[in-house]
């Protein structure tokens, strides 16, 4: 079995959420609105063992274990472009993108063995899978695998201090695991978003003022930007919380 894939720089997947690693959250922070958004993984499910490999495992009030992926995101309503994308459709920071965007449409945080489904275009996009395409992925293996490898690193290199975070605010949040278990019910899956605030007080060798500061102004602009939309009022509240959260840790 083979899948092809060629971008087309279409620009429809720099839309809306941005998931990223935590190395690449810091070197963004004037740029994206970020939080941390947690995505519990029930037992049955193919990516339990990965994500639990990546994140940590919880217990829910009924004894049943959830596998919960934690990951920085740019939290940017999904009928936004990424900011560094171009009126022409390209990426303004091409030689700096964050490693999900390298890796796009293969996603790290599923099995190797598992990314043939990934590669399959969402509707709208114009990405090209046609047999003129080059072969990504091959008897459920990635061809070139140089950015799949790089961030799949880079995850596994942050395990421990996201796992250390989430076990840490799992204790100071009872109400936390009802939320997960809440969301692991629902259709297709669910979220929890929490401040990139109750993160960034956990990271030890980080200048925690600049990345407040500069956090600072990104919430206020999106703020902004999403006052005057009826339809994006839990964003602008979430804006407004994690704004307040910053202008504590900026001092």
């Amino acid at each position: 079995m083979e899948r092809h894939f060629l971008c087309t720089a279409c620009g429809k997947c720099c839309y809306g959420w941005l998931p990223l690693t935590l190395s690449d959250a810091l070197a963004h922070v004037a740029r994206f609105p970020l939080a941390v958004v947690w995505t519990p993984v029930r037992q049955a499910s193919k990516a339990f063992d990965i994500t639990a490999q990546l994140g940590l495992t919880v217990r829910t009030r009924d004894r049943k274990r959830l596998a919960v992926r934690i990951m920085p995101t740019s939290c940017i309503p999904p009928a936004m472009p990424c900011p560094a994308l171009t009126a022409d459709t390209l990426c303004g920071i091409h030689e700096h993108k964050p490693s999900r965007c390298r890796t796009m449409p293969l996603f790290p945080y599923v099995d190797e063995a598992q990314q043939a489904e990934q590669l399959l275009p969402r509707p709208g996009w114009a990405c090209d899978t046609s047999a003129a395409a080059p072969v990504v992925y091959r008897n459920r293996t990635v061809v070139d695998r140089r950015d799949f490898d790089t961030e799949r690193q880079a995850l596994l290199d942050q395990a421990p201090v996201l796992r250390a975070y989430g076990e840490w605010l799992m204790a100071m949040v009872p109400g936390m695991i009802d939320n997960l278990s809440r969301a692991a019910l629902k259709p297709g899956g669910g979220y929890v978003v929490m401040s990139f605030a109750t993160l960034l007080r956990r990271l030890g060798d980080v200048d925690k003022e600049a990345v407040a500061q500069a956090q600072i102004a990104i919430l206020r602009d999106y703020g902004a930007k999403v006052a005057a939309d009826s339809a994006l009022t839990d964003y602008g509240r979430n804006y407004q919380d994690w704004l307040s959260e910053m202008e504590r840790l900026a001092g």
